[in-house]
């Protein structure tokens, strides 16, 4: 008797076991969209709907050629997400909400976003996201409120707040990025390195309006990036802050003559000049002439741009390493 109850508990155990060895993978990894109906979904929002929340493993949705007129959100629960396109000209997620056709009251900004990326270790890759609303007023293409997300190889298109790289103390990484605007065109709270990244000013204007929080080592960085601007174009500011702690430091960038003499602009607000930190290391090009700085502004010396490093701003306490996405 006493064996057959062992035989049996055996039995239930393994069934239970392989069980939730299904249910834990019972899911696609990979996914692909394709307007053509060529793939498993026709609609970006319909393939991150069908996704397992809190994966174990990454999930990849390959996206085929074609302009995308959706608005993509990607939920909290939807984490380790990729959403890699078959070439960064060709695959367009495109909308064009701005502030006053959503008309929400005055925090109306946050809600026009073409890609809004609310879920942690997300990873863009080969993507025009654009917002089409033109120049009429705040109008983003991207807003990243998770932390530990990459962008790599996209072009993010955009007039007044293109790039909203949200989340106190949220890791942000861009790399080989092409990101046009016009005001405040990279603005936000989030820790957020640029690397190699091509930025074009598209009105005299802000680059960046960073609201770093207090206490914060990195906000904005930006490292071995081109800065160029349309024809019309003949004085735009690195910077001005969101918020009194702004941090915001570019290095060895290549700056054109559109950037103005001055650098940087406190937003009209004379005491921001004690708080915020913007400074420069080994720019060159026209623009990068500082004998007409702001005085309040800094240069780097070499030690302390050697720690300005994709380890040193980004690994946090869980190590993440971008690049290993």
């Amino acid at each position: 008797m006493s064996r057959k109850i062992i035989l049996i508990f055996g039995f239930v155990c393994t069934l239970i076991f392989t069980s939730a060895r299904v249910f834990a993978s019972d899911y696609k990894s990979k996914i692909t969209v394709a307007k053509d109906g060529s793939g498993d979904f026709t609609s970006i929002e319909k393939a991150i709907e069908s996704c397992k929340s809190f994966p174990d493993q990454r999930i990849t949705i390959f996206i085929k050629n074609g302009v995308y007129k959706e608005k993509v959100i990607i939920p909290s629960w939807n984490t380790k997400i990729s959403l890699i396109g078959q070439n960064k000209d060709s695959t367009i997620i495109s909308f064009g909400d701005y502030f006053g056709k959503i008309n929400k009251g005055p925090n109306s900004t946050f809600y026009t976003a073409t890609l809004l990326v609310q879920a942690n270790d997300f990873h863009a890759e080969n993507l025009t996201i654009e917002n089409s609303a033109g120049p009429i007023g705040q109008a983003v293409a991207l807003d990243v409120e998770g932390d530990r997300c990459s962008f790599i190889n996209c072009r993010l298109l955009g007039n007044q707040d293109t790039v909203y790289a949200s989340g106190e103390n949220f890791r942000q990484y861009f790399k080989d990025c092409y990101i046009t605007g016009t005001t405040d065109f990279i603005f936000g709270e989030a820790t957020a390195l640029f690397e190699d990244c091509e930025i074009v000013c598209k009105a005299n204007s802000y680059i960046t309006a960073a609201s770093t929080p207090e206490n914060t080592k990195y906000g904005f960085v930006f490292r071995n990036c081109t800065l160029k601007a349309l024809a019309k174009v003949t004085k735009v500011f690195l910077g001005r802050p969101w918020r009194k702690y702004a941090n915001v430091v570019y290095l060895e960038c290549n700056l054109g003559k559109f950037i103005a003499p001055e650098g940087w602009q406190n937003w009209s607000r004379t005491e921001n000049y004690k708080t915020v930190f913007y400074a420069e290391y080994h720019n060159k090009g026209e623009g990068s002439n500082l004998s007409a700085r702001v005085s309040w502004a800094k240069q780097l010396t070499q030690e302390q741009a050697n720690q300005y490093t994709v380890k040193n701003i980004l690994s946090g306490n869980d190590n993440w390493n971008p690049l290993a996405n």
